[in-house]
């Protein structure tokens, strides 16, 4: 259900008490641009907000259910819509909170409070009086004179209640809220677990021969994490990307790549107190029963209903068109590795932790291409304004760094983002660097959708990207990697889903798409951050200010199809993974739940013959994509959205000028700044003009 009062489920609180005139939650906030007063927030406001929060978003609901009046669009459905607010108004800082910047403290209360958050959702989700009103809405659509947008809201909350149950018996219902109680709290733990490992594991270095091959900047970062942590003249690696990643693509040490890269792939699967086995067993049963409830075979097929794809068989035949000259191509990668190592006078076979390392050799070789030397030109906040020049000549922002807004931390960066004339858009805050209080990856959210409320005010959003980007050193600025620079970029065009939107219905704002969909403003970004064009603007020496040569960037764009074999199938072997968690038609067996995971796993890769020398790109016991995030039976979405987004960029690629205004103007009008307010497909076809094709994916990656 998209509604944004259901999602809270998400959101949890913790203990402590404050009188409410000292709560910034219960009043309107007195900040710059009305963003939340961080400063001012402590733990202790949370339960009594949250708390608060239930009491008046039930009344709201109860309102509802007895307005003496008919239903109507107005009275109920829209109604529905403004309901919750101060519900919201907590649950987005504290959701933040949780992943970017949590504490064992409020990791504990979550696990406690979750399930209250999960009931209050069923309450409304499963209110039959409620549903009676819209019901009676929606069956009166056709003779109601409702624009777009306001049919687009009644059908979604209309599908919504149907979706969660709303037509079920009443013994149905009470059991699907024991289901909806157990999955909020399962996936928490889940993410927790899957942190807490990732912060546990530490590798001490304390001879510097094994140093050898490791870049300057990762050296240097491991001697700053030693000594704060009392090791001087040690070096500490981590499980964060910063770390890990470096140390395998480049560590001559193959022991100690080994032991790295095993440490990466088994975080929740060790026997100690993050263990994930049971749990995504046990999600993943849940899950199952819940779609048989209402109707489906498998979990995928009610989940897919929703997105653009539409089907499980669709989404197969898709990957499955991709595989074949995927799985081919990595072949001869892996034949092409496993001949340098016999080159370097080994006789040992190509292995997992082998596989970037020699890659990064060959890329050296084939290209005259050292990742040390590119990441010299891509300075954070160099790359950082380089976007915002992107974004100022195709839609005329403007970025205005503001000190005056409250930070929740010290590293965030804040900016107003204008119009060309100057009107206000909305604030971005920007989150760069790792921390233990961090879960790992990268993802954009929000403090505040745009909407227009009640009274007809245009709320302008505030928006959040938070990554893991390498960290400057003590003697370096940040510099990131290739792939952290891309990451920049898609992460950016998340943003501007989130900056752009001009819808009426908070629910149906921003990034409120198909989760197929969703990713199509974030991988279109990229294209941008390829073109030596752009490239050029923003890939400056970080000493000397001078911009990357061009025969570097020429190596750069030669080297693109260099290792998308290994690429696309380790992203195609998580995706298969995560269909066969959710395409079983039977429970997995309660005595067998510790060893589904190592059991699903092989089955997967004797199905589609996968090779041995690559491995998912995430493991099960820490695929939070699918097990505490919104990509269950969705992680195909990311090659979906890059079908979508190397389609749409030729239409600026086929105009001889990739920042051609017009079609610019047409992909923010029609994708950008629509939300969910139409069907994904309709979206697409009035940007491109027709439906979408494979070929340009296909030559994107260079699997054609």
């Amino acid at each position: 259900m998209k509604k944004h009062w259901f999602l809270l489920i998400l959101s949890v609180f913790v203990l402590g008490s404050c009188a409410e005139r000292e709560n910034p939650f219960f009043s309107e906030y007195q900040t710059p641009f009305g963003v939340p007063p961080f400063d001012l927030i402590e733990n202790a406001h949370f339960e009594p907000a949250f708390l608060k929060g239930i009491e008046e978003h039930a009344a709201e609901i109860q309102a509802i259910v007895d307005n003496p009046a008919p239903p109507t669009f107005e009275n109920t459905i829209e109604a529905l819509e403004y309901s919750g607010e101060l519900l919201g108004k907590v649950g987005r800082v504290f959701w933040n909170f949780s992943s970017s910047f949590t504490s064992p403290e409020l990791q504990e209360i979550a696990q406690k409070m979750s399930p209250k958050l999960s009931e209050h959702s069923s309450n409304i989700s499963l209110n039959l009086d409620l549903f009676a009103r819209i019901q009676a809405v929606y069956q009166q659509k056709d003779e109601l004179d409702l624009n777009p947008e306001q049919r687009k809201l009644l059908e979604e909350t209309y599908k919504g209640f149907v979706r969660s149950g709303a037509n079920l018996p009443a013994e149905k219902q009470a059991r699907l809220r024991e289901i909806s109680a157990d999955l909020s709290m399962l996936t928490l733990q889940f993410g927790q677990n899957v942190l807490g490992e990732t912060n546990a594991f530490t590798m001490v270095v304390d001879n510097e021969e094994d140093l050898a091959g490791l870049p300057d900047t990762s050296i240097e970062n491991a001697a700053d994490l030693a000594a704060s942590m009392g090791k001087d003249g040690k070096w500490v690696f981590t499980l964060h990307n910063p770390s890990v990643m470096p140390f395998l693509y480049n560590a001559d040490n193959r022991e100690l790549r080994k032991k790295m890269q095993q440490a990466h792939v088994n975080r929740g699967n060790n026997d100690n107190e993050f263990n994930n086995r049971e749990i995504l067993a046990k999600i993943a049963n849940l899950r199952l029963e819940r779609a048989q409830m209402m109707g489906y075979e498998t979990f995928a097929d009610f989940s897919l209903e929703e997105t653009m794809a539409g089907s499980t068989e669709t989404v197969m035949d898709f990957v499955n068109q991709v595989w074949e000259p995927a799985i081919a191509l990595a072949k001869e990668e892996a034949q092409l590795l496993q001949e340098m190592i016999y080159e370097d006078g080994h006789d040992f076979l190509l292995e997992q932790w082998d596989w970037r390392y020699y890659a990064e050799k060959v890329r050296r070789e084939k290209y005259d291409l050292d990742e040390q030397l590119v990441r010299q030109y891509f300075e954070l906040n160099t790359v950082r304004d380089g976007i915002f020049m992107i974004v100022d000549r195709l839609w005329g922002l403007q970025f205005v760094e503001r000190n005056d807004v409250p930070k929740y931390h010290p590293d965030v960066q804040v900016f107003e983002v204008l119009e060309a004339d100057g009107s206000h858009v909305g604030i971005l805050y920007m989150d760069f660097h790792p921390r233990d209080s961090k879960r790992g990856g990268a993802w954009m959210s929000s403090f505040r959708s745009q909407r227009i409320d009640p009274d007809g005010n245009f709320i302008h959003p505030v928006i959040t990207i938070v990554c893991n980007f390498s960290p400057p050193s003590s003697t370096r600025p940040s510099l990131l990697t290739y792939d952290e620079m891309t990451t920049f970029f898609h992460e950016f065009g998340h943003a501007l889903h989130g900056l752009l939107s001009n819808v009426q219905y908070g629910s149906l704002a921003g990034t409120s798409v198909p989760r197929d969909f969703v990713e199509l403003p974030s991988q279109i970004m990229e294209n941008w951050a390829n073109e030596p064009e752009v490239m050029k603007t923003f890939a400056l020496h970080y000493e000397t200010g001078e911009p990357m040569p061009e025969a570097l960037m020429d190596r750069i764009v030669e080297s693109a199809h260099f290792n998308q074999g290994f690429a696309t199938v380790e992203f195609l072997m998580s995706t298969y993974l995560d269909m066969e968690y959710h395409t079983i038609t039977t429970p997995f067996e309660e005595d067998m739940l510790d060893q589904v995971s190592i059991i699903v796993e092989r089955e997967t890769i004797e199905k589609y013959d996968m090779i041995p020398q690559i491995n998912y790109r995430w493991q099960s016991t820490n695929f939070q994509h699918i097990f505490s995030g919104g990509y269950a039976a969705g992680y195909y979405s990311y090659l979906w959205s890059g079908l979508l987004d190397a389609d749409a960029y030729e239409a600026f690629v086929e105009t001889g000028d990739v920042y051609d205004q017009a079609t610019a103007q047409s992909f923010r009008e029609n994708i950008l700044e629509r939300g969910g307010t139409e069907d994904a497909m309709q979206m697409y076809i009035d940007f491109r003009g027709r439906e979408p094709i494979i070929e340009p994916l296909l030559r994107q990656r260079g699997l054609k």
